[in-house]
């Protein structure tokens, strides 16, 4: 099992940066594949970018591709999620998910999942 704990949230103004962060617990985290989604207010949650437990060929989705950088440090049991040029579009709450099946694109098919953090991005 694993236990998934976000941070890194706030306000930023448009064309800022932030980095989340997402520290993992639980021995099974290194052989995790892991991922970021977002959900804003009224919307699904939507996939953001996930990475295998390798840390090789990450996936993103479009509307953030070229901006958000996923990365991970299996030593520190820890994800991140360097977000860059952000936009007011991007303001949504960030979840940290995990599973031991390999990279989905969906919600139902991470088992684990963060608290969430709330990324707020004012124009």
């Amino acid at each position: 099992q694993v236990q998934l704990v976000e941070s890194g949230g706030g306000l930023v103004q448009a064309g800022g940066s932030l980095r989340l962060s997402c520290a993992g617990s639980g021995r099974t985290f290194s052989s995790s594949t892991m991922a970021w989604f977002r959900q804003a207010p009224g919307k699904e949650r939507e996939f953001v970018a996930a990475i295998s437990w390798s840390g090789g060929s990450p996936y993103y989705a479009d509307s953030v591709k070229g901006r958000f950088t996923i990365s991970r440090d299996n030593a520190k049991n820890t994800v991140y999620l360097q977000m860059n040029s952000l936009k007011p579009e991007d303001t949504a709450v960030y979840y940290c998910a995990a599973n031991n099946r390999g990279i989905y694109y969906y919600s139902r098919d991470y088992e684990y999942w963060g608290q969430g953090t709330q990324v707020t991005v004012s124009s």
